[in-house]
């Protein structure tokens, strides 16, 4: 009889702590259905409505935060570069083109986890549309990475990897509309401080 109890315990508790490990893997790394792919970005425009899928509510529950709705904004991630290279923190990238229509954006480094990457004093952590320098045809470059650089400069310091979040806010492009002719900016990798860091 206790072998039958300790067995079915044995059972019991290893379902519950595979279900639990195999739920927050995917809500570490899925992230939810219905994605967007434009060159290096993805975005899932149905993450802050009601039709939004279970994995996307889940992992915005766990993180305690609240997904912008549709006529709010939308928020886009880059995780590697154009040539499909994992964005590295000793890498230098250059963000270039043009904008999607949008009343304001922002664009910031973020960690796998998406929590914002805080730099040393007295360097900005983000960079907005109105703060940026633009080109004559309306384009916008800014240069991503551990070295300041003349123009629109990003700093990213540390080691590891990192996602690059680019958010639009008032944007038709969160409507279904808006995403047929969807333009992001392209995402090149330039050089890397430490060269090792830029290997993939």
């Amino acid at each position: 009889m206790f072998k039958t109890i300790f067995n079915t315990a044995i059972v019991l508790v290893l379902a519950l702590g595979g279900g639990i490990w195999s739920v927050d893997k995917v809500l570490d790394r899925f992230e939810g259905f219905g994605e967007l792919r434009v060159g290096a970005w993805s975005a899932y425009p149905a993450a802050g409505t009601p039709d939004a899928d279970p994995y996307s509510k889940a992992r915005a529950a766990r993180k305690a935060y609240l997904a912008l709705g549709t006529a709010e904004g939308l928020p886009f991630y880059a995780r590697t570069d154009n040539s499909g290279r994992t964005l590295q923190r000793g890498c230098t990238y250059r963000l270039s083109g043009m904008t999607p229509p949008a009343r304001f954006w922002t664009v910031y480094p973020a960690t796998p986890n998406l929590e914002p990457i805080t730099p040393r004093d007295g360097l900005l952590e983000a960079l907005h549309s109105r703060d940026v320098l633009y080109g004559d045809d309306g384009s916008v470059t800014i240069t991503i990475g551990p070295d300041a650089a003349p123009g629109n400069w990003l700093p990213v310091e540390g080691g590891g990897e990192f996602v690059l979040v680019m958010t639009l806010y008032d944007t038709p492009a969160a409507s279904s509309s808006g995403l047929s002719d969807l333009v992001m900016p392209g995402l090149v990798r330039v050089a890397g401080a430490n060269p090792g860091a830029c290997r993939g």
